[in-house]
């Protein structure tokens, strides 16, 4: 079978109608990016968000620590000797705005009798003491509070802390302010950063992918390229493989899928141009028959009996045809434990009716093999009836069994007749093949086909061995079952 290779390189000039395949492959390349382009882009979402949350905790945390510290350094000065030569509340905080000055991410200031009093030295991010619903929350203090409060520089966490001297009521609070956002700039700052080099990141991604999946992609175009040069009439071309990846081995599967339907067309092609030959000629006998037949009684009878003997004919040509279609399909086998020596015995008291031949029983294998014992029975009654048409009467017919070691099997039917042709010998198992003793070759020609056909399914064959007379071999696989 002349095969044409095309290499997968040079198929890139498409058909015709390539350009709906080549917009299929676009789409699924866009897909392929979308769905890889979706994914990176929840994962940096899911990371920036992440990173968004530990760094607003810190920031959080820091803004906390740093209050409790400014708490602990007020009420260590407060319990200081130099803090005890004040007998005002305010005087005491004054001294300590005085000797303390905040960072640019801290303020501080008083309250006295329910109003701003002063406040720390340097501008904060935003003035809070200068209002007055906020000042007026935290002027009623008596006991040592925080919170949140936003303001013009974002959220801001705040400690209100009651100043009392001896007995005396408390009338002055100090208020520390911590501005979380701006504590947290370096960190906002690098999220922004982290947004950016995500961003970047995905654009960069889509691109490799685009050019990743561009380059992964091409092979299958390739093969689709190729793939619609080979039409019905013309299944010879196969695509080249190279390499040992995924998309040599698709490459190699659609080749061996393309010579299974090479040799099915042929088959199909052969068969019915044979069948169709085959059946013409009874039909062309028939009809010639009935055309010219006339009124005379015996001549009608005569025709009668021709016509009855040709449709028999058909209908056993029609029934070798069914069969040989089926054997191509995967529920012709009913396999089953099969007795050799049942098997043989039973096919030759079958047989002798056909005939007045010496049957004969060679060999038997006292074993069991998984196979369809219908089938089988059905190929040697097939060599068995050959066998009687080519011999005459006291010639010798055996059916023998062989199972070898490694667990293959072996059938036969053997006769003692002229044997066969060295001419025919390779062609006999063809389907409608004959001898070219036409004597002895009445039928359609299939019945040999049909053997090989029931054997090849079984994953065995059919062969002629040579030697005196004819003697036809069945040969099956290695799956023979144990000994019981």
């Amino acid at each position: 079978m002349t095969t044409t290779r095309t290499t997968m390189a040079d198929s890139t000039t498409e058909a015709p109608d390539g350009v709906a395949g080549g917009r299929l492959v676009v789409s699924a390349r866009v897909r392929i990016i979308g769905w890889m382009v979706g994914v990176l882009a929840l994962a940096l979402v899911a990371l920036v968000f992440l990173t968004w949350e530990v760094l607003s905790a810190r920031a959080d945390a820091a803004a906390d620590k740093e209050l409790t510290h400014e708490g602990n350094k007020f009420r260590a000065f407060a319990a200081s000797p130099a803090a005890a030569q004040f007998t005002r509340p305010e005087d005491l905080l004054d001294r300590w705005l005085q000797s303390n000055l905040p960072d640019d991410s801290e303020a501080l200031f008083t309250i006295v009798d329910g109003r701003e009093f002063h406040r720390s030295q340097g501008t904060p991010p935003a003035r809070l003491d200068t209002d007055p619903a906020f000042v007026k929350q935290l002027a009623g203090a008596t006991e040592p509070s925080y919170g949140w409060v936003d303001s013009t520089a974002g959220k801001v966490r705040y400690g209100v802390i009651p100043v009392r001297i001896g007995a005396q009521p408390v009338r002055a609070q100090l208020v520390v302010l911590e501005f979380r956002d701006v504590i947290a700039k370096p960190s906002i700052d690098a999220a922004k950063a982290l947004v950016v080099i995500a961003a970047i990141t995905l654009v960069l991604a889509a691109g490799a992918c685009w050019l990743v999946t561009g380059r992964v992609l091409a092979p299958i175009r390739q093969l689709r390229a190729t793939a619609e040069r080979i039409g019905e009439t013309d299944l010879s071309r196969r695509i080249e493989v190279v390499g040992n990846d995924d998309v040599a081995q698709l490459a190699g599967t659609f080749n061996t899928m393309l010579d299974r339907l090479e040799e099915a067309f042929e088959a199909q092609r052969e068969f019915v141009d044979n069948a169709g030959h085959e059946l013409r000629t009874p039909i062309t006998v028939i009809r010639g028959h009935l055309e010219l037949m006339g009124d005379d009684p015996a001549e009608r009878a005569e025709t009668k009996a021709l016509v009855l003997d040709e449709l028999v004919r058909m209908n056993r040509m029609v029934d070798d045809l069914l069969v040989l279609a089926k054997s191509e399909r995967p529920d012709f086998l009913q396999l089953d434990e099969v007795d050799f020596t049942e098997l043989v015995v039973e096919v030759v008291a079958k047989a002798r009716p056909l005939g007045d031949r010496r049957w004969r029983v060679h060999t038997t294998a006292d074993a069991k093999y998984v196979a369809d014992g219908q089938r089988l029975t059905q190929a040697l009654m097939q060599l068995v009836s050959n066998a009687v048409r080519h011999t005459k009467a006291g010639d010798r017919i055996e059916v023998g069994a062989h199972l070898d070691a490694d667990g293959s099997a072996l059938l036969w039917v053997a006769d003692s007749g002229p044997g066969v042709a060295p001419d025919d010998r390779d062609r006999i198992f063809d389907r409608f093949a004959r001898g070219n003793d036409q004597r002895r070759t009445d039928g359609a020609g299939l019945g040999l086909a049909i053997v090989r056909s029931i054997m090849r399914a079984h994953g065995g064959d059919v062969r002629l061995a040579a030697g005196p007379g004819a003697r036809f071999e069945l040969t099956l696989p290695p799956v023979e079952v144990p000994h019981r």
